[in-house]
């Protein structure tokens, strides 16, 4: 075993998808040369050349729209949006082309595009380098849409999205890019559709995806630690296709749930959570489903950062507003949203 950061699994994804299939490309603005703002494309260009892994013009639409002729043509396009908030310019080729053509063809053409995507906040990034726009990609049917959370699912989840033949965005937490793991590469986990059980727990289930799940996991020990409250965690890991087996399975054992997501309250991924949860699961819940979930603004300042993203604290006072047998008092506590 091998301490493995994020951006490194994603790396070795990259390079072992290059080295295995011909017909992979990598392409975006910096990728190449530079190996990419984060480094996640570092040495491809110098390794498999510059017909495999190369820079374009400053287009968001451009890159998209290059990759749907690509893939009709049967290559395998990994493109890269440099932030999450860039990648609008493109969303007009994401959901008119790219998400519709295997419908639109009937199945005869597959879009089997890759759009990596540094998402979500943690870093202190300016306007426009920072955002949460998974949901509007879980709205358009025909992406699949993956926020890995560890360096073992950055490795696996990033090879079957370049592997299938269907368009995945591919949500990567920029937060977590220097996050380690002892790991042997290459690993193979859970396939999409699948979530994964961080932690167990029988007081109360916490579900999160991508930046939050480390959120979750240390508001779960803070809670056993301090409450004496034992939390499971379940990481989506895919948030389309979405796993109500495993959610619904947890929830029913527990028969609590608080959400967590890093997008605004309103008309956000952690609002499909709950109402799948609450539909589901409302003869073993023993309280409402709850939320912690950023702010319903746009994405602030670096220096105010730090009141817009949900973080443990917010976990807990969350979990302390649920219908405990002991019931708390909660009249000190902050609102979550």
């Amino acid at each position: 075993m091998s301490t493995t950061t994020f951006a490194q699994a994603l790396n070795r994804a990259l390079r072992d998808s290059l080295a295995e299939d011909d017909n992979v490309l990598v392409f975006g603005e910096d990728v190449g040369q530079l190996g990419g703002v984060f480094r996640i494309t570092d040495g491809l260009t110098a390794d498999f050349g510059e017909e495999r892994c190369f820079d374009t013009p400053l287009a968001e639409a451009g890159i998209a729209g290059f990759a749907v002729g690509l893939a009709m043509q049967g290559f395998r396009p990994v493109i890269e949006m440099q932030f999450d908030a860039f990648g609008y310019p493109a969303f007009e080729q994401v959901v008119s082309h790219i998400a519709k053509m295997r419908n639109r063809t009937q199945g005869r053409l597959g879009m089997p595009i890759v759009i990596r995507m540094p998402f979500a906040g943690g870093i202190g990034g300016v306007e426009h380098h920072c955002d949460s726009s998974e949901g509007y990609y879980a709205h358009t049917p025909g992406l699949h849409v993956v926020t890995p959370a560890t360096p073992a699912d950055a490795y696996s989840l990033l090879r079957e999205a370049i592997a299938s033949d269907d368009p995945v965005v591919f949500m990567e937490p920029k937060a977590l890019y220097w996050s380690k793991a002892e790991l042997e590469l290459p690993v193979t986990t859970e396939p999409f559709g699948r979530a994964a059980v961080r932690r167990e727990g029988t007081d109360v289930t916490l579900v999160a995806y991508g930046p939050q799940v480390p959120n979750a996991l240390r508001a779960a020990e803070v809670a056993e630690q301090e409450e004496g409250w034992s939390v499971e965690v379940v990481d989506l890991r895919t948030i389309v296709p979405f796993d109500d087996e495993t959610v619904a399975a947890s929830v029913r054992r527990t028969g609590r749930c608080v959400v967590v997501s890093e997008a605004q309250g309103f008309g956000g991924v952690g609002g499909e959570v709950a109402a799948r949860v609450a539909e589901r699961c409302f003869h073993s819940l023993a309280a409402p489903v709850l939320r912690v979930t950023g702010l319903d603004i746009p994405y602030p300042p670096p220096k105010l950062e730090h009141t817009h993203l949900p973080g443990v604290d917010r976990i807990l006072d969350t979990i302390a507003r649920l219908q405990w047998d002991d019931q708390p008092d909660t009249t000190h506590l902050a609102a979550t949203r």
